[in-house]
């Protein structure tokens, strides 16, 4: 859809001025017309503006100009560029004509013009006005002195964004002062930019039809494209077809392709526990309208049985993934599907930098016999929702609520305007987890901020973060019962024995009998176990280690990279132990079936190869940097 220009980090789209709305492909079905270009920032996952959306951009220019008319009845759309939360381009007429920014220390949207808009909004708009004079030369990025103010309009506050004026040039700007005392304040506006009218074409009214219309001969090019593809990698093959169908726009765009490639492909969801309420009514409505099976992975409770020990989820430290996600739906293919299943899927490349480089067929490490095909990874929004109302296919009502993306209602990954969407439409949700947050940010004696403002979406805070975090004491305590900590006694060093020795006293949780250290070494090593006195030796090709119960280490080595290496491993063996999940995945990844789920990890020492294949598909383990981090003092970590 979007054509990338690099060097300057844009987009390059186009518009079509006779039918008022966004060219996906090469040219209008409607007219004709090769449209024209205009640019938008990177990565340019560009979206329409629908439902609530619409109504709040309309409050908020009203509000702040006193009009919205020059958008009313027009296409709108929404490009997301990086920011601290919310922060979307607004396009119509075929130009980025502000921003939309979620302010997170004030908690509410605002809206900032760009030079476009400017032009859009001189002539109409009421309030937040200045007109000045006596300034000459290049003024964009200046300041007006309080001085040179002539009038103002409207009230506003310091901060607020504001249409500067000057004879026939107009521009947006930015209060330095409030209106109230303006002209007498040494710095009154900044002015951002300021230009004679544009000749910028206003767009005819349009709507999400007119849309679909224009780009109805792109779309079909792209559906036809991904049927061929889903078509063609079955071909010959004999594993059933399914859908992974989670509610949101991808998948449901996935599904209309699947049910032309296929007869009744079987829709996959999983019920995570965290489900919008409208998401779970939404996903058995569909399946019963469209007449297709549905198969349900049910996490149960699970995110509550082990947010205590994990505390919350992060973007960083996606533990409850891997619980609620990839643990239910292994056990539903493995069941469902004993001899696999090909699932077509709603991955994007523009939705992650993770998904940036995914391919049509794709495998997850952590769930076995399942091959994932990827037919809208190139697709843009914009193209997933013309596709959408192209075919009539019926979506999830949140995406009317002002909600750009839709999954696990507390997600870390969600932005904390949609959170405070969130305790609009569900209070008694938002109160639940917003109560769990600050009693957890109290028992680590951490500032409420950190919880206000989203700090802790992340372990570590990028550094978008950073600077908004400048004053604020963020570090961790323990906290009851989930407290996790690594005291080295002494790093890898010579032993006066001979060889290297390594020493440390781990601090976790005691979720289970010790016993279960045992098993999880077995995947290491031999292990011998002493239940009397709780002490678990383990012997590697590469070193030996003790594990006692009250936490105290002790590896031995030849060499201090082989002490080091046994240490990890045992570290990880009783983090393993203590803080399994019961998810299951590394039980049904195991090609000699020695491993079984009983109240925690069970290994059959007869049959492990010790291959660590297990290991790898292990939640705990994934995240064991971001859990524990060996230091030489007692490192605390959430």
């Amino acid at each position: 859809m979007a054509q990338n220009n690099a060097a300057h980090g844009k987009e390059v789209c186009r518009w079509c001025d006779r039918c008022g709305t966004l060219i996906l492909g090469r040219k209008c079905s409607v007219c004709g017309s090769e449209g024209r270009i205009f640019e938008i920032n990177s990565p340019g996952d560009i979206r329409p503006c629908m439902g609530d959306s619409y109504d709040v951009l309309r409050t908020l220019f009203t509000d702040t100009f006193g009009t919205f008319s020059p958008l009313e009845g027009r296409m709108i759309f929404f490009n997301k560029v990086p920011g601290e939360d919310r922060t979307d381009e607004i396009v119509a007429h075929g130009a980025v004509i502000g921003i939309i920014r979620f302010d997170m220390r004030d908690n509410c949207l605002k809206i900032e013009l760009r030079q476009p808009g400017a032009d859009l909004f001189r002539d109409v708009a009421t309030k937040n006005i200045i007109i000045f004079g006596n300034m000459s030369g290049h003024l964009k990025g200046k300041t007006i002195p309080g001085a040179n103010v002539i009038e103002v309009t409207g009230d506003f506050s310091e901060g607020d964004p504001v249409l500067v004026r000057k004879a026939l040039k107009a521009g947006p700007g930015i209060a330095v002062s409030g209106s109230k005392g303006m002209k007498e304040a040494e710095k009154a506006v900044r002015i951002r930019d300021l230009n004679a009218a544009s000749e910028m074409p206003l767009s005819p009214p349009s709507d999400r039809e007119m849309f679909v219309k224009a780009n109805k001969d792109h779309l079909l090019a792209l559906e036809s494209n991904g049927i061929s593809d889903i078509r063609s990698f079955i071909k010959g093959k004999k594993q059933p077809v399914t859908v992974s169908f989670s509610g949101g726009k991808d998948s449901l765009a996935a599904y209309g392709m699947a049910s032309r490639a296929v007869r009744n492909p079987g829709l996959l969801f999983i019920n995570t526990g965290l489900e919008f309420p409208e998401t779970v009514e939404y996903v058995h409505a569909f399946a019963e309208e469209y007449g297709e099976t549905l198969h349900i992975a049910d996490a149960g409770n699970a995110f509550w049985d082990n947010v205590d020990t994990f505390g919350p989820p992060a973007k960083d430290f996606r533990w409850c993934c891997k619980v609620c996600k990839l643990g239910p739906i292994t056990d539903l293919i493995s069941h469902d599907y004993p001899k696999g299943t090909i699932t077509v899927e709603g991955n994007r490349a523009l939705e992650s930098f993770a998904r940036s480089k995914i391919g049509f067929v794709s495998k997850n490490p952590f769930v076995p016999n399942q091959t994932n095909l990827n037919p809208v990874r190139t697709w843009s929004a914009a193209e997933v929702w013309g596709y959408i109302w192209l075919r009539h296919l019926k979506y999830n009502p949140l995406y009317e609520m002002d909600f750009e993306r839709i999954g696990c209602y507390l997600c870390a990954s969600c932005l904390s305007s949609e959170w405070r969407n969130t305790g609009r439409i569900h209070p008694e949700m938002y109160s639940q987890w917003e109560d769990h947050l600050h009693e957890y940010a109290e028992e680590r004696g951490l500032p409420k901020e950190y919880i206000d403002m989203g700090f802790w979406r992340w372990k570590v805070l990028p550094p978008k973060m950073v600077q908004l975090a400048e004053g604020m004491d963020l570090r961790t305590a323990p906290s009851k019962g989930g407290r996790m900590s690594l005291k080295m006694l002494k790093g890898a060093s010579v032993c006066t024995a001979g060889g290297y020795s390594e020493e440390a006293i781990a601090t976790v949780p005691r979720n289970r009998d010790f016993s279960y250290v045992e098993d999880a070494l077995r995947t290491v090593g031999e292990v011998k176990y002493s239940p009397e006195f709780e002490i678990v030796l383990l012997k590697t090709p590469k070193g030996r280690a003790k594990v006692f119960g009250g936490g105290q280490i002790s590896v031995t080595a030849a060499s201090a990279r082989d002490a080091e290496y046994v240490f990890e491993r045992t570290v990880k063996g009783l983090l393993r132990a203590q803080l399994c999940t019961s998810c299951g995945i590394c039980a049904k990844g195991c090609p000699k079936h020695a491993i079984r789920i009983s109240g925690g990890l069970r290994v059959d020492p007869d049959r492990c190869n010790r291959c660590g294949k297990c290991e790898r598909s292990c939640m705990v383990i994934h995240y064991y940097d971001k859990m524990i981090s060996p230091s030489d003092k007692a490192n605390s970590v959430r």
